[in-house]
């Protein structure tokens, strides 16, 4: 292949894939790892990627913390199938944790109103959402409000959360990598949600297929410390076969 054709072969994976790795690139091209960088530094020179280590991205992997009413007004359709799937995971008499985010803020909504639960919450969002329902229990933890997610953080609520046991976690994140796993924009709610990880036996991560390949500044765990991700079809193709190889079940609706 010549530079031009390589380039057009990458690009053109990106395209289709959202996502590529360096070894995969140097495989189908037939060259070394070494000339897959190079192409890569070009193409990110001109703007039509963005490079991680070993892969590349057709859309910067960074996210910014945003505000929850401009999230929620995205990808709705997408979430309410998601939310609408993690329901059968969810069995009557259970104690559950549901984190903070619009994907599982869209989960409590959809929860049916004679569903008995109890439910362990460090979003004030999610525990409105369920506030009216007589046959959840409701715990609200506390501690730091952070205004942008309309959730608690901080050692108030992680202490709290110790006195707690729970069957599963329904999480919303901000980025899922493979080099990185997973990820939230803010260091504080990434912690909690470390520990919310660690006091069930399943977690069950929802998540929209923008959040794939993308990355916050705070991390929370390593992809093989979840065990379920429920999304919509625009995931990358690529996820399909990695998340299996890490025994992740992966759910697209």
């Amino acid at each position: 292949m010549t530079q031009a054709e390589r380039h057009r072969f990458i690009l053109e994976e990106l395209d289709k894939a959202g996502f590529v790795t360096v070894s995969d690139l140097a495989k189908a091209m037939d060259v070394t790892m070494v000339t897959v960088r190079k192409d890569l530094k070009v193409l990110e020179d001109k703007g039509l990627l963005y490079r991680s280590h070993g892969s590349a991205t057709s859309v910067s992997p960074y996210v910014s913390d945003r505000s929850v009413q401009v999230k929620k007004l995205e990808q709705v359709e997408e979430k309410s199938k998601i939310a609408e799937k993690a329901l059968a995971y969810i069995e009557d008499q259970e104690a559950i944790i549901i984190g903070s985010g619009t994907t599982v803020v869209a989960l409590a909504q959809a929860i049916p109103r004679n569903k008995p639960l109890t439910v362990l919450t460090a979003a004030m969002n999610v525990t409105l959402a369920l506030i009216d329902m007589q046959d959840v229990e409701l715990v609200q933890l506390g501690g730091v409000v952070r205004k942008s997610s309309s959730s608690v953080v901080g050692h108030y609520a992680e202490e709290m959360l110790q006195s707690f046991a729970c069957s599963k976690l329904f999480l919303s994140v901000d980025g899922i990598s493979l080099e990185h796993g997973l990820t939230t924009s803010n260091m504080m709610e990434a912690h909690l949600n470390a520990q919310m990880i660690r006091s069930v036996q399943k977690t069950i991560i929802l998540a929209d297929s923008r959040k794939f390949g993308r990355k916050g500044f705070g991390k929370i765990c390593e992809l093989e410390d979840i065990d379920v991700i429920i999304t919509d079809s625009g995931i990358p193709e690529i996820y399909h076969e990695k998340l299996e190889e890490k025994g992740i079940e992966l759910v697209v609706v």
